[in-house]
């Protein structure tokens, strides 16, 4: 069984340094997705933006600046409030994104406790799904015994 954390919130849209528009969004964390946060931007078409990038990303831009490419975050203030920027770059065009800095951070710490950093590894389950690949199965002494018997045999002398 998984575990899935969300959280709506209104993020901003910043169109110029004097405009900028709301747009509802939600977070998604999946334990069995669990390097990685889902937003889904309501933009009034039918369906979602979705954006998938690495949970670590975004912890760190909580802090201090990170990311390349197509994603980047980090942290400033606005009108003294504690805000997260993110920069989304894609083909079909660039956004930035403003979100309240406290209401990121609450909802990352609850996936923290849900999947604690460095422990994502074990949520996929790789090594049992290794050693289930890698056990020994009864066929397995077929292939390994030899197909040929050895030429040293005394029979034909």
């Amino acid at each position: 069984m998984h575990t899935v954390v969300e959280r709506e919130l209104e993020l901003k849209l910043i169109l110029s340094p004097e405009r900028s528009i709301p747009v509802p969004a939600r977070l998604s964390y999946r334990s069995d997705d669990p390097y990685a946060v889902h937003v889904a931007f309501h933009i009034g078409s039918d369906h979602p933006v979705d954006w998938t990038f690495a949970r670590e990303l975004l912890v760190e831009g909580v802090f201090r600046p990170c990311g390349h490419g197509d994603v980047r975050v980090w942290p400033t203030k606005v009108d003294g409030r504690s805000v997260v920027l993110m920069a989304l770059s894609s083909p079909d065009g660039d956004a930035l994104l403003e979100a309240p800095a406290a209401q990121v951070s609450a909802w990352l710490e609850r996936t923290l406790r849900v999947v604690p950093p460095g422990s994502e590894g074990e949520q996929l389950g790789i090594d049992e799904a290794l050693a289930d690949l890698l056990a020994p199965t009864p066929a397995d002494d077929l292939w390994l015994r030899d197909p040929w018997p050895s030429d040293e045999s005394k029979d034909g002398e």
